[in-house]
């Protein structure tokens, strides 16, 4: 930086540059590429090369305001936005981010009244035995019941959720209601459901998570075995040791553990046997070319290394005859996915598991 510039420290990992008097707007982009660069040098630590990378967003009076505070949160917002488009970028501000991140302003303020209000609930997509296709079990996913803009997907609200924090009281309210629902259905005389739950990286790093899970499992008064936690590849490859010392204890006390969308992250299958896991699950971009493209080698080769390790094996995202066709003459044991039944409220699996029973009678 010049003399004349002025750099700051913000917050915890946020910091700002005020640059005076530069001739064009081109000179903040090449400035911005410069720290980006510089940024990302290798560090040394205790002979480990490590690599920082930063997300930059840009405003400039008084173009888009003319007031500090204005300014400063005008950056923000493009940051956010380099975030959004990959991380590592720069990006200027510009009038629609304004929107979007008013937008995004209203839904935090929103997202924290959910829970309160009873505006999330719990769908449960059901799982089956491919060769019997009867219902052994679900996974539950949390759904927004917005006043008013509706069913908001997850995929709208999760991230956010992540980013400020609250996925923690989601992801422990949506465990305590996935084990007490699994308890009713058993106690209804559906006695072998399982109920997968999905954990999020907050959750995972949570140091308390065991201690959560089982007095969750005591609360609900449902057996450790019928709970099933799906974690991603990703997630585990974030600390190895630790991961693997918290299955093992999550393990020990009976809880199943799954590999969630196996095959997308980037973890090493050299450590996969360390993991203490019971299942993987073959992600729906794998299943969803079998029988339009014909390409299943991602698919048998997965399943293929579930039976060679001994493991259970669930598809999701089967839409298709052909795909179920397939997957059970390949020996897969269990799929969830639209052919069968898409995520549904309580009341409807209650229903859907009681017109079986009343089928299997006859």
């Amino acid at each position: 930086m010049r003399d004349t510039d002025t750099v700051a420290r913000f917050g915890g990992d946020e910091f700002v540059v005020l640059v005076e008097e530069f001739q064009k707007i081109s000179n903040l982009a090449i400035l911005a590429t410069k720290l980006s660069k510089a940024i990302c040098s290798p560090i040394f630590i205790d002979n480990q090369e490590m690599y920082v990378t930063t997300s930059i967003g840009i405003s400039v009076a008084p173009d888009d305001a003319t007031h500090s505070d204005q300014l400063i949160q005008f950056a923000d917002t493009a940051m956010y936005r380099a975030k959004d488009l990959g991380r590592n970028n720069f990006q200027f501000f510009t009038s629609d981010m304004n929107a979007r991140s008013q937008e995004r302003l209203h839904l935090e303020t929103s997202l924290r009244k959910a829970l309160n209000r009873n505006e999330l609930v719990v769908y449960y997509q059901p799982q089956f035995d491919l060769n019997t296709q009867q219902i052994v079990g679900s996974e539950a996913l949390i759904r927004w019941q917005h006043p008013e803009r509706g069913l908001v997907p997850p995929n709208d609200f999760i991230p956010l959720a992540e980013e400020t924090g609250l996925i923690d009281q989601i992801g422990q309210w949506v465990l305590e209601q996935a084990c007490k629902q699994n308890k009713i259905w058993q106690l209804n005389g559906f006695t072998e459901l399982t109920i997968a739950v999905n954990l999020s990286a907050r959750q995972f790093l949570n140091k308390n998570l065991s201690n959560d899970v089982f007095n969750t499992l005591a609360g609900a008064g449902l057996a450790p075995q019928y709970l099933e936690l799906e974690l991603t590849e990703s997630l585990l490859m974030y600390d190895v040791e630790s991961s693997i010392k918290l299955m093992n204890t999550l393990s020990s006390k009976g809880i199943s553990l799954a590999i969630d969308d196996f095959g997308t992250g980037y973890s090493s299958l050299s450590y996969l046997h360390r993991f203490p896991i019971d299942k993987l699950k073959i992600d729906r971009s794998f299943v969803r070319p079998i029988g339009a493209s014909n390409d299943t080698i991602i698919a048998r080769t997965i399943i293929a290394l579930a039976q060679e390790m001994q493991l259970k094996i669930i598809a999701e995202g089967i839409e298709t005859e052909e795909q179920l066709y397939f997957l059970r003459q390949s020996n897969c044991h269990t799929g969830q996915g639209y052919l069968f039944s898409r995520p549904i409220p309580a009341q409807e699996f209650t229903a859907l598991l009681q017109k079986q029973k009343k089928l299997s009678e006859l």
